[in-house]
């Protein structure tokens, strides 16, 4: 009998180590938990990072991290090869030197990063398994479209930016640091490429260019080669990134949350969305006369049509179009006449009015007169209220830090 349980438990082993040998582990499963001994490695080292910053005693952050890490399963299953995408987390309580470099004051919040860079914008998506192997498969996709004729290239959007370059083939090391910027920057350019014949009366061979074409149909700004090494990915980043982000940008309601998020006062062209006329006109005064401003204030474009609730707040509707106005946040105060913008100083003098108060002064007790407040039949002109500002509702809930789709 002994020997027959001997027997037993030698083979209930064997079959126990077999069955360890070939079950996948789920130890690790899951977001990878990011230290500050492993993040700078990950990061480093992979095209793609995804990471959820939460805290223990966080509600949302609780609700997230189950969904979070199912996704990272997925995303694991879908892209097995090395240095490709990791999902991570960060306990920031724990790993309070990460959370401070990352600056994160709000949880959870998902950051981007991009071969080591972190993406200007993070994500504000649905947070669901789904939508999150969504973007990730999304945001691993070629950033570059191929075009195999110069005529292709006619047919592009000119409303968009883009960043355009003619290289002999793809396997050599300039495509490479291309493709990184490129990944870097998709989200603010369109960015294409010709190789060989599809290219070769573009640039001298052997000696790739990379070129920027405007986005024309709103803008006077002109093609621009760049003079710099392919091979200095810094250089080119910095360069592509000034040309993709202009001075004046166009706020939508998939960016509104992250404009307003910078803190900056708006200061915004509604136009109609078949004006583009007084887009670039716009765009050529500030450009030829603010760029000191900007520091201080976010200079925008914004389709009329589907911005009318501002309008509405200011008293002005789609007929009134172009017209500008400021948002501060605290209240929206409109720029009297929109050609007054080519009377040399106006449109400074407008913003100087808001940095030193005037604006708010005038809106609550009327035009002032040698730097006093009007009189009005012998009595003090009564307060009257500004419009609200309608921009600050579209910035992060107090509570979480990404608003629902809904909530716009």
């Amino acid at each position: 009998m002994s020997s027959f349980c001997d027997s037993f438990h030698l083979k209930f082993i064997i079959c126990a180590l077999i069955m360890v040998c070939v079950t996948p582990s789920y130890v690790n499963a899951g977001a990878v938990k990011l230290t500050k001994d492993n993040i700078e490695m990950t990061l480093a080292s992979n095209e793609l990072v995804f990471i959820n910053f939460y805290a223990e005693w966080c509600h949302f952050s609780n609700m997230l991290g189950p969904v979070f890490d199912e996704a990272a399963d997925k995303i694991m299953e879908a892209f097995p090869e090395a240095n490709k995408v990791v999902m991570g987390k960060v306990d920031c309580d724990a790993e309070s030197s990460v959370a401070s470099r990352f600056h994160i004051s709000k949880y959870p919040t998902l950051k981007i990063i991009r071969n080591g860079v972190p993406a200007k914008r993070e994500y504000r998506g649905q947070r669901s398994t789904e939508a999150f192997v969504k973007f990730i498969t999304k945001q691993l996709e070629d950033p570059i479209k191929e075009f195999h004729q110069l005529k292709d290239l006619s047919n592009l959007d000119d409303k968009k930016r883009m960043i355009i370059g003619y290289f002999d083939k793809k396997d050599v090391p300039e495509y490479q640091t291309f493709r990184r910027v490129a990944m870097n920057l998709k989200d603010d350019c369109q960015f294409h490429v010709g190789f060989g014949d599809s290219s070769q009366a573009m640039h001298p061979p052997g000696q790739p260019i990379i070129v920027f074409r405007p986005d024309k149909a709103l803008s006077n700004d002109e093609d621009e080669t760049y003079k710099g090494s392919l091979m200095n990915y810094d250089e080119l980043n910095i360069w592509i990134q000034e040309k993709c982000v202009p001075l004046v940008r166009e706020i939508t309601f998939e960016n509104a949350e992250e404009l307003t998020e910078e803190g900056l006062p708006f200061l915004i062209l509604f136009h109609n969305p078949d004006d583009m006329t007084s887009v670039k006109d716009f765009k050529d005064i500030v450009t030829t006369t603010l760029t000191d401003e900007k520091q201080n204030i976010n200079f925008l474009t914004a389709d009329g049509v589907k911005f009318a609730h501002p309008l509405h707040h200011l008293g002005k509707s789609i007929s009134d179009l172009p017209l500008i106005a400021i948002d501060s946040f605290r209240h929206m105060y409109l720029f009297p006449n929109f050609q007054d913008i080519f009377t040399p100083g106006k449109l400074k003098e407008f913003l100087q009015d808001l940095y030193s108060g005037k604006l708010h002064r005038e809106f609550h007790y009327g035009p002032e007169t040698n730097n006093k407040l009007p009189q009005l039949d012998g009595q003090a002109r009564h307060p009257t209220a500004p419009p609200e500002s309608t921009f600050k509702k579209l910035a992060p809930s107090k509570t979480r830090y990404t608003l629902l789709k809904d909530e716009l």
